[in-house]
């Protein structure tokens, strides 16, 4: 989905998580949204305006009181804003638009609003908890607000616990449902469901200090995994070594190797309705690893490898009919017609091909550029995207063409 010619305000408050919005602004930048930043006082004490301004190309709006500009210029700006959307959003911030209060720029724009208003809540676990937080919540939603929940994590003060302001990837995919008028409760369509990704590479020990592994990062399952969690299912993600931080929100089963990544998968399979495998699994390992380091012995080195069990292969063939399958294919050539094969071959629903020929995409990108092909021949074909709208092109692509209703 893409947000492209959609006008967003975006208004920060004084937190920590103040640092995610920079991202945030970002990723609807390259949605293809137009972002008007607006502040409150205290923003500059976590971020500068600068920043803003420079990454948004256009003042950031934060003096009601600017003689720049007319003294009504928080009216005009909400006229035109399809999406407002306030991360993070503090515990003052909350209490004073549950009531209507409105003495900086960022109140004066919400409550002119009139379109839909999303926020996403950021503050220590004490807070969130609080009753007055709650309330004000509650009295937020039955005004028409929109509300991310916090996630549960660590937090800035040390402690553990739920107040994490979401990730800007969930953020961004409830911002596409929202301006895309799914109905409720579709604005999260995973709701009740059970999803599980792998992602990253897998490492097969030669000896204690040397492995054979692939250029996989992980970009790409993590974005499924947070974006599905924003679609509002329940998330494990079994992951080989990342290059990229495992998301807060969801379950996180860390392996090393091929068989490790197995196990993990056979123990977990049968409670999920969804199961993704995006990892760059090795396809062999070592016949023996040494026990000791390898020294160089001036002649050539004969390593033996066995194949590792599929693990695609195996999950295709003891999966229930109601579990929806999905496989990708990185290829150098001839994509589609290699991932056709593998698609029947592994019994898949679909299969997400990417081909390390298209510029951006493939491993270490932040951008990536699929089709998804389907057991009847089908096949849906995208631009050059971000990996995180492509994790929702993925995840809405089997909600509409593969999960089947919930019994």
């Amino acid at each position: 989905m893409s947000l492209a010619g959609k006008q967003v305000l975006l208004g920060v408050c004084g937190s920590i998580a103040a640092y995610k919005s920079v991202f945030l602004l970002r990723l609807l930048q390259q949605a293809g949204a137009r972002v008007q930043v607006a502040l409150t006082p205290n923003v500059s004490r976590f971020v500068g305006e600068l920043t803003f301004a420079s990454l948004s190309q256009q003042p950031v709006f934060a003096d009601l009181w600017s003689t720049e500009q007319s003294w009504s210029q928080h009216v005009h700006r909400a006229r035109a804003a399809d999406i407002d959307i306030r991360a993070p959003a503090t515990a003052h911030t909350l209490a004073k638009l549950a009531h209507g209060l409105c003495d900086n720029a960022v109140t004066a724009l919400t409550l002119s609003a009139q379109c839909p208003v999303l926020v996403c809540p950021a503050m220590d676990h004490e807070m969130v908890r609080h009753p007055a937080t709650q309330g004000n919540l509650n009295r937020l939603q039955k005004l028409g607000y929109q509300v991310l929940a916090p996630e549960t994590g660590y937090l800035a003060s040390g402690a553990t616990g739920e107040g994490r302001m979401a990730e800007p990837e969930q953020i961004l995919a409830r911002a596409k449902a929202i301006l895309n008028r799914l109905p409720q409760p579709q604005q999260q369509p995973l709701a009740g469901r059970r999803l599980l990704v792998t992602a990253g590479p897998t490492r097969e020990p030669i000896d204690p200090v040397r492995y054979l592994t692939n250029h996989s990062t992980g970009k790409m399952g993590v974005a499924l995994a947070s974006t599905a969690r924003a679609l509002g299912a329940e998330v494990t993600l079994v992951h080989g070594p990342l290059q990229v931080p495992v998301p807060a929100e969801v379950a996180s089963v860390p392996v090393v190797t091929a068989q490790e990544m197995l196990a993990a998968v056979q123990q977990q399979y049968a409670h999920q309705d969804i199961l993704i495998f995006a990892a760059a699994v090795s396809d062999y390992t070592p016949a023996q690893t040494a026990t000791h380091k390898l020294k160089k012995q001036g002649a050539e080195l004969n390593l033996p490898l066995k194949p590792t069990e599929d693990i695609l292969a195996w999950v295709g063939r003891h999966r229930n009919s109601r579990q929806v399958l999905v496989g990708f294919a990185l290829e150098t050539r001839d994509a589609e017609e290699y991932a056709r094969q593998k698609l029947t071959r592994k019994q898949l629903d679909c299969i997400v091909v990417n081909s390390l020929a298209d510029e951006g995409a493939g491993f270490g990108h932040d951008t990536n550029r699929i089709s998804i092909l389907d057991q009847n021949g089908q096949a849906a074909r995208y631009p050059l995207k971000s990996k995180t709208e492509a994790a929702l092109d993925i995840l809405m692509y089997i909600v509409q063409h593969h999960l089947p209703p919930k019994e």
